[in-house]
């Protein structure tokens, strides 16, 4: 189901390669999408880099491969997480105090930075958290009105659940932000460090697929790239247009890759 501004295949030639977000994009909830594994085989096949974006800062790297590898996805060193993303922000040796999983600890781990319990810190970094309570608020709201700089894995308000949105990173963040009185810096998607980091992966050729347009299509903006848009989650045929216009509109990522690749 191409836009009205692309009726026609969209052109083989480029892009070299294909970022994909997670949910929505290659499955929705625990359950893989059909014809997405396929489709990630087949740019593959063609010659495009593929990566996996996500704004999922909670889990590890080695976890979201595990779930790719279980849907029969290879992710071939492709994942791109907006915790690792936030860890390109700190320097090597600072201290920091995280709000979040252990996706976040791993990435600052793998950065070199020392991960504390409570400040005096240099960076407070907040993402998702299932165990996120007022202690925790407290204690990196200290660390920020002590000197901490604040970052954000993201600020993603809420995030698909099987009974309707869920509160997301973006909804702890503001709470930290109301009570420290301070401005963060955002990591993930729509925001450069996310886009710095898929640059560095995959390259600066590309297209960005996802389900939806404020954070997938903001981000292909942020990239330049074009945007590819999925009907499989969160936008659906009926919420058309919507901006940014997207170069490609397709019921699913099967479809869009056919169209991606000229019907190939």
């Amino acid at each position: 189901m191409p836009s009205a501004a692309h009726d026609r295949a969209y052109d083989a030639a480029m892009p070299t390669a294909v970022a994909l977000d997670l949910d929505g994009v290659l499955w929705l909830d625990a359950q893989p999408i059909p014809g997405a594994a396929e489709a990630v085989a087949q740019l593959r096949r063609a010659g495009r880099r593929v990566g996996f974006v996500t704004n999922n800062s909670y889990a590890t790297v080695e976890t979201v491969e595990s779930k790719l590898r279980a849907m029969g996805v290879e992710p071939d060193g492709g994942v791109l997480t907006s915790a690792q993303a936030a860890a390109t922000l700190v320097p090597a040796g600072a201290r920091a105090v995280v709000c979040g999983g252990p996706g976040i600890v791993e990435a600052l781990t793998a950065r070199g930075v020392e991960v504390v319990p409570e400040g005096p810190a240099d960076v407070v970094l907040v993402g998702f958290d299932w165990a996120f309570d007022y202690d925790r608020l407290r204690i990196a709201v200290t660390a920020v009105r002590g000197g901490a700089e604040l970052i954000g894995t993201n600020d993603d308000p809420t995030y698909p659940g099987p009974d309707g949105p869920l509160p997301g990173g973006g909804a702890l963040l503001a709470a930290v932000v109301t009570a420290s009185e301070q401005t963060p810096r955002i990591a993930g998607k729509p925001h450069e460090p996310m886009a710095a980091l898929v640059r560095d992966r995959l390259g600066t050729d590309g297209i960005m697929v996802g389900d939806r347009p404020s954070t997938d299509g903001g981000f292909a903006t942020t990239l330049g790239w074009p945007f590819g848009l999925v009907l499989s989650g969160v936008t659906a045929a009926s919420d058309l247009p919507v901006e940014p216009t997207p170069a490609i509109v397709a019921p699913d990522l099967a479809a869009l890759a056919v169209e991606l690749l000229g019907g190939s």
